[in-house]
């Protein structure tokens, strides 16, 4: 099932506080980026984040979940009305990422 372009403007909306927020569609999905970096996606109309350390600190009771059959498991974030936890969330991921080549 693809996710919709709606649940999608709904994420970004949510992430507008944040710059350099960005997206990337894919195969039906979509990939979110912040300042370069891969830190989760949109997959079946869930918001899943990767699970980086202050991630998994910040959410100890997330559910794990796969964006795809064959894929590593991200982060389920449940709670995508809280604007400002997502976007902490976010920004903690990007953190936890290694730097760009």
């Amino acid at each position: 099932m693809a996710s919709k372009k709606e649940y999608l403007d709904f994420i970004l909306e949510q992430l507008s506080d944040l710059d350099e927020i960005s997206y990337r569609a894919m195969m039906g999905e979509y990939i979110i980026y912040y300042r370069g970096k891969v830190v989760g996606g949109i997959y079946d109309d869930r918001f899943l984040v990767k699970p980086t350390k202050s991630a998994t600190d910040m959410m100890p009771n997330a559910a794990m979940e796969l964006p795809y059959e064959g894929a590593k498991q991200m982060i389920l974030v449940d709670d995508v009305d809280n604007r400002e936890l997502m976007c902490s969330l976010i920004q903690a991921v990007w953190e936890d990422l290694p730097k760009r080549k």
